[in-house]
């Protein structure tokens, strides 16, 4: 029996020692490595909600300024920067790991915030007063964002300080227990702010987040018939030739749906009257073999087996292999920009990858448009002298809140070759929206 001999344990142990060395600057490294990335998160955050509260700031100083504001042009800026400040909130808010809390109270604040001052901007604009209630909600809206406000900054001290720990620095950085009985999470805070909605004013005005265009009713549906789980659940397959759905979470508010769903496919239905709301495909896509031609062909197809006719494709956009195309109904030659539904086409193979019929369903209805009151030529003779109108067409645009538009829409050329839209009342002659047209290779789009 042999053993090891002298230069073999001599070399043995070498081995060992370096083999424990390079452990150890390893574990080195990678402990490091953790500390780091676990810094970079937490400064990221600290940022984030440093921003949120310098934003709430300035929204707190705007809306002071405004309940003594006394002109249109004033209460015009202050709402602009509102405006600026509500959205540079809500980026940094999403910024923050508060994904798992419902903050529906607080998003739906800074979303009102800026477009109700709009509307009380664009009353006193036309002649009217301020209204007693109006200036009530002005300084209701103060008073809770004067708590936001203080909330923000108490948080903000408090992460300084390290009191506060973030989720999302757990789950993905390895942390040695250095919590303590004074540090408390992150989203404690956020769920004081959303618990402090308790009074808010409901906000009743001409706007895109008004409390009554939240509360509306779809058209389409409304008053129909509710069907079965399993009735949804065939009109899902018909709908993505998928025989294997199964039932996912429903879809609650104020078009309840049944949703499907299976590996990375998400199917919703409506439980009034069964109808498709939304399809949602995910893959990776291939080489482009189709023209745009092809996909609105595609799309224009796939609508047709719904039996959803009547639909008139306007603008479309190809991006990273996927072509989304925007559908509006057409009725009596007249275009409902409100009755949207958009298409998503895979470039490689044809295949329907999104459909989107939210705006449709919320919006179509039975409308009895009279003839406008205003020909075509006195219409065209509003629009400026400046562009050179290349053609014209009757048209339904949506309002900024719960209103349609009778208008007609001039496509015109400016004089450096932009291509633009106007859109003149058909009724009274008001320039309701100018919209630039850009096209490219990728497609055409509005700003």
């Amino acid at each position: 029996m042999s053993g090891i001999s002298r230069r073999g344990l001599v070399r043995l142990i070498t081995f060992f020692v370096a083999a424990v060395a390079v452990l150890g600057i390893f574990t080195w490294r990678n402990a490091d490595e953790n500390m780091k990335l676990r810094n970079n998160i937490k400064y990221g955050y600290m940022r984030a909600m440093e921003d949120l509260s310098l934003s709430v700031d300035n929204i707190k100083t705007s809306l002071n300024k405004g309940t003594y504001a006394a002109s249109a042009e004033m209460l015009a800026d202050l709402s602009s920067r509102m405006w600026s400040d509500a959205s540079t909130a809500k980026v940094s808010l999403s910024q923050l790991p508060v994904e798992k809390l419902n903050l529906e109270s607080t998003y739906k604040f800074l979303s009102q915030v800026g477009n109700y001052a709009k509307s009380i901007s664009e009353k006193v604009g036309s002649g009217e007063s301020v209204s007693d209630e109006e200036k009530q909600n002005l300084s209701k809206l103060l008073e809770y964002c004067n708590e936001i406000s203080q909330s923000c900054w108490d948080t903000v001290d408090k992460m300084n300080q390290g009191f506060i720990t973030f989720d999302e620095v757990k789950d993905n950085v390895q942390q040695a227990g250095e919590d303590t009985d004074e540090q408390q999470h992150i989203t404690d805070s956020f769920r004081d702010f959303e618990d402090g909605f308790q009074e808010y004013p409901t906000l009743i005005y001409d706007g895109p987040f008004s409390d009554h265009i939240l509360q509306k009713e779809p058209e389409l549906i409304k008053g129909k018939a509710q069907i079965t789980q399993e009735q949804a659940l065939k009109k899902a397959e018909t709908a993505t030739g998928i025989t294997d759905l199964e039932a996912d979470t429903e879809t609650a508010g104020k078009m309840p749906a049944f949703n499907f769903k299976k590996d990375d496919t998400t199917v919703s239905v409506t439980k009034a009257a069964g109808m498709l709301t939304y399809v949602l495909k995910y893959r990776q896509f291939g080489e482009t073999t189709l023209t745009t031609d092809d996909a609105v062909k595609k799309a224009s197809d796939y609508l047709k087996s719904l039996d959803i006719n009547n639909m008139e494709e306007n603008y479309f956009e190809v991006r990273d292999g996927l072509c989304i195309i925007n559908f509006a109904t057409v009725e009596n030659d007249v275009t409902m920009y409100t009755d949207l539904i958009k298409v998503g086409v895979a470039m490689d193979n044809g295949e329907i990858m999104s459909y989107d019929a939210r705006g449709y369903i919320m919006n179509k209805k039975e409308r009895n448009l009279d003839k406008p009151k205003l020909s075509e030529e006195e219409a065209m003779d509003k629009v400026s002298k400046d562009l050179k109108v290349e053609s014209s067409k009757l048209c339904l645009i949506p309002s900024d809140g719960k209103n349609e538009i009778y208008t007609y829409e001039f496509k015109c050329t400016a004089p450096d070759g932009k291509p633009m839209l106007v859109y003149i009342n058909a009724d009274t002659g008001k320039e309701e929206k100018i919209l630039i047209l850009l096209i490219s290779e990728n497609g055409t789009l509005t700003a």
